[in-house]
C-alpha cells in the first residue's frame, strides 16, 4: 500500500476545504447537498416509485435533535443537573416567585406519571435542590419549591442551553429562525 507522503497532506486539506466551499455556494452559502439529500437521492434512485418528501423533512429533524440533545446533555452537565431535573426546575423557575408548584402542575409540565415524578421530587430534594412543604390553603395539599441551591443551578444551565441552542443556529438569519419557529409550531400543534 502506497503512503501519502505527509508534506501532501496540507495541500489535500486545503483541497477539499476548497470543493467543500464551492459546493456551499448554493443560496447564500447554504450547502447544496447534505447527508439527507444523499439518502434521499439513494433511496429514489433504488425506489423511484416512492415519494421521499417526509424523509427529506423528519429526517433532518431528527439529526438535529441529536445535534440538540449533546448540547442539553452539555449545558446540563455543566451545571452539574441531570435532564429530567432541569426539566423539573425550569417548571418551577417558570412559576415565578417563590418558585413553588404542586405536584400536579409538576406532572402536566413535564408530561411523567405521577409515581415518576414523586421519585423525581424525592431525588432532588435530597440533593438540596427543592423542598416540600404543606400548602397552605389546603392541609392535605403539597408544594414543591425551588432552593437557593437549584435557582443557580437552574439559572446556569438556561444560560449556557441558550448560549448553545443559538450557536447550532447560527447560519440562519432572524428572519430565518422565525419562519421556521412558525413552521415547526404548525406541525407540532398536530401532536401537542
Amino acid at each position: 500500500m502506497e503512503r501519502t507522503p505527509a508534506s501532501s497532506l496540507p495541500d489535500r486539506r486545503a483541497d477539499a476545504a476548497c470543493e467543500a466551499a464551492a459546493r456551499r455556494l448554493d443560496n447564500g452559502g447554504v450547502p447544496a447537498h447534505d447527508e439527507v439529500d444523499r439518502i434521499v437521492d439513494a433511496w429514489r434512485r433504488e425506489r423511484p416509485d416512492l415519494d421521499f418528501a417526509p424523509l427529506e423533512v423528519l429526517s433532518r429533524v431528527g439529526r438535529l435533535a441529536k445535534h440538540l440533545d449533546r448540547a442539553r446533555r452539555s449545558a446540563f452537565s455543566q451545571s452539574e443537573l441531570e435532564s429530567w431535573e432541569f426539566d423539573v426546575l425550569s417548571a418551577l423557575r417558570r412559576a415565578g416567585t417563590p418558585y413553588e408548584l404542586s405536584p400536579k402542575a409538576l406532572l402536566q409540565q413535564t408530561l411523567v406519571s405521577s409515581g415518576t415524578m414523586t421519585n423525581r421530587i424525592d431525588r432532588l430534594a435530597r440533593r438540596g435542590l427543592v423542598t416540600r412543604r404543606t400548602a397552605p390553603n389546603d392541609g392535605r395539599g403539597v408544594l414543591v419549591g425551588m432552593t437557593e441551591h437549584g435557582l443557580t443551578r437552574v439559572d446556569a444551565a438556561i444560560t449556557r442551553l441558550l448560549r448553545a441552542e443559538a450557536e447550532l443556529l447560527a447560519t440562519l438569519s432572524a428572519a430565518e429562525r422565525e419562519r421556521l419557529a412558525g413552521l415547526l409550531r404548525t406541525l407540532s400543534l398536530g401532536f401537542d
